[in-house]
């Protein structure tokens, strides 16, 4: 936006007719010759290619277009095409025609003028070349919903849609569109939070339910495809969370920045000094960081805020369901025989189906170990199998994920008797799962 006097845009989109336009009461383009073209400067931008005001890279501006090829292809791909201004700089108003597909060029109507400043595009796109007999409904929803966006990303603008009022007047008000009627898990309405640090920046968070989602404006451009200043905001955030979540997560399973980033849904509005696209359409911002011309320094306020609106539980959820199915891996299953663990000597029924007439022997050390394999001289290996177990057994009850998951002892024993991590045995039933239906601890 580069009149701040600006303060009113207006959109007409008919379908019936296959016209739309434009106006805004920002400053008006110059109405004078231009000193090296030879024509008037509205009939150089719009109907001349390789001609913009947006060349110079020395000058920091906060707006779009760069090359001037907007406006131009408008014309291109457009039956009829028509430019209005007034300048009040001037004195003058202009107008100019242009026709199948900017081949064809009415002569600049140029009059006197003391009002106030405005410009008005209208056209006719040519539906042809988008194999489209008309504007159906689908483009003119795409087409409203820019208006939308508009009336979102550019503050202090009243932006009005086939006579209308849109009804955003601010960029909250178009994030709560998003989330409206939208709940977590627990069945209540999503938090959002929201914050402005500067003129420049503007950023709001949800959580998410279905990954990472993040809808951002660059200079009043939607780069639905984000970009770095998306991810300059997000790592922020994330940095700040990633704290939270360790003290809260002590012993579970490490989380990655990837992570928490899944359960984020981002809002972003910003101005960015001469940004870059990765293309015509501008849907990824490419400009480094440092170029950006402005921080966004978020409060201890909002970082607290975030950490109060869902997405800490639902990491913390996640990282809980990661730790059961980690564990599960490790669990033991039912079968004959069992390879890796040394110094067991197993019972030739465990695992089979007699596995819950067998009975585990556990002993304090080798020592406790050799006695007892002598003692199966007597009775027999087919239901007794036994195992050393070393020093002072890990008590589980209070134990981590991480000091579960790491314990070789206990890992072998879940391995050994069958044991699934979570699972109840309560019945026989419960326990037909299992390599061996008893324990009995030797000390």
């Amino acid at each position: 936006q580069r009149d701040k006097r600006m303060d009113c845009i207006k959109i007409e989109i008919n379908a019936e007719s296959n016209t739309i336009s434009v106006w805004n009461n920002g400053q008006g383009i110059p109405v004078a010759m231009h000193n090296e073209e030879n024509m008037y400067v509205p009939t150089m931008i719009f109907g001349h290619l390789l001609t913009s005001s947006n060349y110079n890279d020395e000058e920091e501006k906060v707006t779009g277009g760069r090359n001037g090829y907007g406006a131009k292809l408008c014309n291109i791909f457009s039956t009829k095409f028509i430019v209005e201004t007034a300048s009040k700089e001037y004195k003058r108003q202009f107008k100019q025609t242009w026709g199948d597909n900017m081949t064809k060029a009415s002569e600049p109507k140029i009059k006197d003028f003391f009002g106030e400043d405005f410009t008005k595009i209208t056209f006719s796109p040519d539906l042809s070349k988008f194999k489209m007999d008309k504007l159906d409904d689908d483009i003119v929803a795409l087409m409203s919903r820019r208006a939308y966006d508009i009336a979102a990303s550019t503050r202090g603008v009243k932006v009005m849609l086939n006579g209308k009022r849109v009804p955003v007047k601010s960029f909250k008000d178009y994030v709560d569109f998003y989330i409206k009627g939208k709940e977590d898990e627990s069945g209540n309405n999503l938090k959002i939070v929201y914050e402005n640090p500067n003129d420049r920046w503007e950023v709001a968070i949800t959580l998410s339910d279905r990954g990472f989602q993040q809808m951002s404006f660059v200079n009043s451009i939607a780069t639905t495809k984000g970009g770095r200043h998306v991810d300059y905001i997000v790592d922020m955030i994330v940095k700040q969370l990633t704290e939270v979540l360790k003290k809260k997560n002590k012993g579970g399973v490490a989380l990655k920045a990837a992570q928490i980033k899944y359960h984020m849904w981002v809002f972003i509005n910003c101005l960015i000094v001469n940004p870059t696209f990765d293309s015509q359409t501008k849907e990824n911002m490419t400009l480094q960081v440092k170029s950006f011309g402005s921080k966004c320094n978020l409060s201890e306020k909002f970082i607290g805020q975030v950490c109060k609106s869902g997405i800490i539980e639902s990491v913390l959820s996640w990282a809980k369901f990661k730790a059961q199915e980690q564990l599960n891996k490790k669990g033991g299953q039912k079968k004959t025989k069992l390879k890796g663990i040394p110094k067991l000597e197993d019972a030739n029924a465990a695992g089979g189906r007699e596995a819950l007439k067998c009975t585990l022997i556990l002993t304090e050390g080798d020592s406790a170990k050799s006695l007892a394999v002598s003692g199966l001289g007597v009775i027999g290996r087919d239901y007794y199998g036994v195992f050393p177990l070393r020093g002072k057994l890990l008590n589980v009850r209070e134990a981590t994920h991480k000091q579960i998951m790491e314990n070789q002892e206990i890992i072998n024993l879940t391995k050994i008797i069958g044991l699934q991590y979570k699972k109840k045995y309560n019945s026989e039933d419960d326990m037909k799962s299992l390599r061996y239906g008893k324990v009995m601890i030797m000390t």
